[in-house]
């Protein structure tokens, strides 16, 4: 894929009659993303933890938007780091669907004071690998009858900083926030590319696509970081070097959307540092690259969250 340059969320395809999931819908890259995808007439899902607050944020976009009608978008409570919510989510969707299109694992948390989810598992892991890993096995079976159908995970520039540490997933014996963040989100991204690995091993129709959104200002940097990560992030970094998420969420809307994309590619910024900028294809770091590793977290995703992908088998 070239730079794309010029390209912008005007640029998105007509999307009347796809559904799209996107998780983290209410604020930040996840409402920019289903503002941008309402607009061209897709149906977008808003998995959300609060669904009062999602009702209020589709009640918002509606009144912003004019001539958005409210019938394209849904909330359906989801909280990515309660494997019982993720499989109550699916077999909801399970009912009311025949197929989906394009499901965004967007959702996130970022540098939080050690916690444990819901299945005992340290949250980002839990949010943002485990959870989203746990979606896509249990929605595959309703993608592979999409049209087009694509799975954007969103990883990080972080994540060629993280490293997986297999011997303590959970920070029990060592936990540092920014750290686990970024192992976070190396998983996310060690994940999409084994994901496409196993996706084009079975012969399937689903595409595995990574985004990151450079550096992008949202509620992230400050709603779950404490002490000198949210003076850093939130109250110097923000403001100065950071992009809008409506900027920030065109990676993952042109991984999304856009008819030259294929699976196994990176999408970010073309920036310098990938910062900022219009969507490119980017570099994978070689840890998440590497087969060995994406077997291995597979495995152990696996265990920990009791999900198989059906008629996916490894390359």
């Amino acid at each position: 894929m070239t730079k794309k340059q010029s390209w912008t969320a005007d640029r998105i395809p007509d999307q009347t009659g796809r559904v799209f999931v996107v998780t983290g819908a209410t604020s930040g890259l996840g409402l920019a993303t289903t503002r941008a995808l309402a607009r061209r007439g897709g149906r977008v899902i808003l998995a959300v933890r609060d669904e009062e607050r999602g009702r209020a944020v589709v009640e918002g976009l509606v009144t912003e938007e004019g001539s958005l009608d409210a019938r394209l978008l849904d909330v359906r409570r989801l909280d990515l780091a309660d494997l019982d919510s993720v499989r109550a989510f699916a077999a909801r969707l399970h009912e009311e669907h025949r197929h989906l299109d394009v499901l965004v694992n967007n959702a996130g948390v970022m540098a939080p004071p050690r916690t444990l989810s819901a299945q005992g598992h340290e949250l980002q892991f839990a949010t943002n690998h485990l959870g989203h890993f746990a979606l896509t096995g249990l929605l595959l079976d309703l993608l592979a009858a999409g049209r087009d159908p694509r799975v954007v995970t969103v990883s990080s520039i972080n994540h060629r900083q993280g490293r997986l540490r297999f011997d303590d997933l959970d920070g029990e014996h060592g936990y540092a926030p920014m750290a686990f963040y970024n192992q976070s989100k190396l998983a996310n991204a060690v994940f999409g590319r084994e994901f496409h690995r196993r996706l084009t091993g079975a012969g399937s129709p689903v595409r595995s696509v990574l985004a990151h959104p450079g550096y992008t200002a949202t509620s992230l940097q400050t709603r779950d970081t404490r002490g000198l990560t949210r003076l850093v992030f939130g109250r110097i970094g923000n403001p100065l070097l950071a992009q809008s998420p409506e900027r920030g969420a065109l990676p993952q809307l042109y991984a999304a959307t856009g008819p030259d994309v294929a699976g196994g590619e990176f999408i970010g910024p073309d920036g310098p540092a990938e910062l900022r900028g219009a969507p490119t294809r980017v570099r994978l770091s070689d840890a998440a690259a590497d087969a060995d590793t994406g077997r291995r977290l597979w495995e152990v995703s696996e265990g920990l969250t009791g999900v198989r992908f059906p008629l996916v088998t490894a390359s």
